[in-house]
Parts: C-alpha cells; sequence; structure tokens
C-alpha cells in the first residue's frame, strides 16, 4: 500500500495574467490529517480544485492513490473521495436526512441506515427531518460534511470546514475531524484559521500567493524554528513587557491571551524573575512555551495578514 495519497509536481493554475498557484510540489501521507493553510487568495480553493478534477491544471501533474491523474485515472478514483468546497449546496424545500438520501441514491451505494447515524454524527440527529432552507450556515456546513462521509470515503477534502459556525459548534466539528483521520482515511483541511489547524491537524502545508512556503509535520515545523521561550503572568505586565525588551538576552516579548511570552531559554527563567523584581514587578505564574503555529505562519511569511 502506497503511504502517500495524493503528491503534486510542479503543479499550476493561471486564469489570464493571474497566477492562482505557482508550481505547487507537496506529499499528503496516508491515514493523516492535512492542513492547508494561508490567507484568502493563496491558492487552497484552487489546488483543492485541481484535485478533484474541477479545475484543469495549466501545467504540472498529480497521482491519487499512487495513480496518474491523466488518461481518466482521476475519474478511476473519485469514489473513493468525499469532498466540501466552499458553502454547500442542497435543495432548500427537501429536509437534510432527504437531501442525503437523495445524493445517495445518485451514488448507488450505501445503506439507507447510514443516513441516521451520520446525521447524529455530525450532531444533526434532532434536525436531519427539518428543511434544509431553516438550517443556519453553521447547520448547513454539518449536513455537508455528512454529505461528505457517504459511502465511508478513504480521502476527505474539506474547504473551511467550520465557516459560519460558532465557538461551540466549531469545537464540535474539530473533535468530529480528529476522529475522522487515521489508518484507513485521510483529511485534506483548508482553513485561514491557524488555531484550527494547529489543534486538528497531523501535517500542514502553508500556502503564499499560490506558492507552498513550508510543508511537513506541525510539531517538527515548531520544534525546528522555535526559539525557546516562556510564558508568564506578572504584577504589571505593561512595565514588564518594557523591562524584558531591554534586556539583550530576551530575543522577543509578545501577548499571547493575557500572557507574556518571552524568548528565552527556560533555564534562565530565574534571571528573569530577578531583573522584574529588582523594578519592584512580580512573576506570579512561569511555564515553558513552545512556538504557536500563528508565530511560525508569521515568521515564514515574513508577516503576512491571514
Amino acid at each position: 500500500m502506497d503511504d502517500t495519497v495524493i503528491q503534486t509536481d510542479g503543479l499550476t493554475k493561471r486564469y489570464g495574467r493571474v497566477l492562482a498557484v505557482d508550481g505547487l510540489s507537496l506529499n499528503v501521507p496516508r491515514g493523516r490529517i492535512f492542513g492547508l493553510l494561508g490567507p484568502n487568495g493563496s491558492g487552497k480553493t484552487t489546488l483543492m480544485s485541481m484535485l478533484l478534477g474541477l479545475v484543469r491544471p495549466t501545467d504540472g501533474s498529480f497521482t491519487l492513490f499512487g495513480q496518474p491523474s491523466e488518461k481518466g485515472g482521476l475519474d478511476r478514483q473519485l469514489h473513493r473521495i468525499g469532498a466540501l468546497i466552499e458553502t454547500p449546496s442542497f435543495y432548500p424545500y427537501m429536509s437534510g436526512r432527504n437531501n442525503l438520501a437523495y445524493f445517495q441514491g445518485i451514488s448507488g451505494q450505501g445503506d439507507p441506515a447510514e443516513l441516521d447515524l451520520l446525521l447524529e454524527q455530525v450532531g444533526l440527529g434532532g434536525r436531519g427531518g427539518d428543511k434544509f432552507q431553516t438550517y443556519s450556515l453553521g447547520m448547513k456546513q454539518r449536513l455537508g460534511l455528512a454529505y461528505t462521509l457517504l459511502g465511508d470515503p478513504e480521502l476527505l477534502v474539506l474547504d473551511e470546514p467550520t465557516n459560519g459556525m460558532d465557538p461551540a459548534g466549531m469545537a464540535e466539528v474539530r473533535e468530529l475531524i480528529r476522529g475522522l483521520g487515521g489508518e484507513n482515511r485521510t483529511v485534506i483541511l483548508s482553513s485561514h484559521l491557524l488555531n484550527e489547524v494547529e489543534q486538528v491537524c497531523d501535517s500542514v502545508a502553508i500556502l503564499s500567493h499560490g506558492r507552498l512556503i513550508a510543508q511537513g509535520d506541525v510539531a517538527e515545523l515548531l520544534q525546528e524554528r522555535g526559539q525557546p521561550q516562556v510564558r508568564l503572568r506578572t504584577t504589571d505586565d505593561r512595565k514588564a513587557w518594557e523591562i524584558l525588551n531591554a534586556l539583550a538576552w530576551v530575543e522577543s516579548v509578545s501577548a499571547d491571551n493575557g500572557y507574556l511570552v518571552a524568548g528565552v531559554p527556560p533555564d534562565r527563567s530565574w534571571e528573569i524573575t530577578a531583573a522584574l523584581s529588582r523594578n519592584e514587578v512580580y512573576v506570579s505564574e512561569m511555564t515553558p512555551a513552545q512556538m504557536s503555529l500563528e508565530q511560525y505562519f508569521l515568521d515564514v511569511t515574513e508577516g503576512e495578514v491571514i
């Protein structure tokens, strides 16, 4: 069994003078949750559309499940894929369950009993009989996720799957997606939400202006580039910020959810405490910290806004 589900080689897409995807070469390992991360316009949706045969590449090639996409190769593999690209479209006057039943019938695969299980799985167990037009945007996204799971596909391609959801709904869907990846299923997830990708994905590819900036396991990327850091709370964070910024051996200072994050090895943390206390600022909490995916993204894209 091939350990690579998708491999692209110089994949390129032009729309007139606009270069949407620029010579992209990446590998998506089997059984992983793989994140495509980048701001709007970075090429994420265009890349996914090419992988699904919705858009024809201008140049380059790719393989899917080890088979070349050319000469009908992609068409022969599509039954192994479930996809949700942009906002899901269903029949507004049909119920959520009947929409799923309709598409299940078109595909010619699956058991009607599967529908109720899928609705429960995505948190719509009590709303499957309601018309699609009554669904909130978040509920529509959930139904879209249920649609992608019809027939138990080996590969899921999800474009911004938590779009429109409230924080509680986003947390539920993140938990669902984490449970979908594994030995027999690969998930490709695009997002502009750095925190979402960091919480859900095993591996990531960072895109900027259609180009691949970085790819690899999330933990390894953060470890190889991240400087040692500590997170701390103090009695006067504003004054602590000024003091730490003035210390030559402190490489960086930033704020993160009510904490200060200082770029300094944890074994020198006592020096931070001493420097602050000399200025009557006292540390109430201090722990080692790893570089976040947001910090990594800003570093490799030189501060690009996402």
